[in-house]
């Protein structure tokens, strides 16, 4: 059975020991106090494995390197064929 997190509007929070089907509290247990709202926290979440993002654990590193080399040999082309132009343009 899972436990449920509520919050007053006088700011008073408690736990809930229930089964999901069964109905929620109506009012507050120390004040009395209603509508009350469920406190809901975020869980922590880790993607293993690989296909997820490149920022993944494991092969990361070999990712990275491996588009880095492929991102400057292609920048490097195209700056070597401006570079004749340039000249040329120069020249005449």
């Amino acid at each position: 059975m899972p436990t449920y997190e509520y919050r007053c509007p006088n700011g008073h929070l408690f736990e809930v020991f229930k089964s999901i089907t069964a109905p929620a509290p109506e009012s507050c247990p120390t004040c009395g106090a209603s509508p009350l709202e469920i406190v809901l926290h975020p869980i922590a979440v880790h993607f293993k494995g690989s296909g997820f993002y490149a920022t993944d654990y494991g092969r990361g590193s070999k990712r990275k390197g491996d588009s880095k080399d492929g991102d400057s040999g292609s920048s490097d082309k195209s700056e070597s064929k401006d570079k004749p132009a340039e000249k040329k343009a120069a020249e005449a």
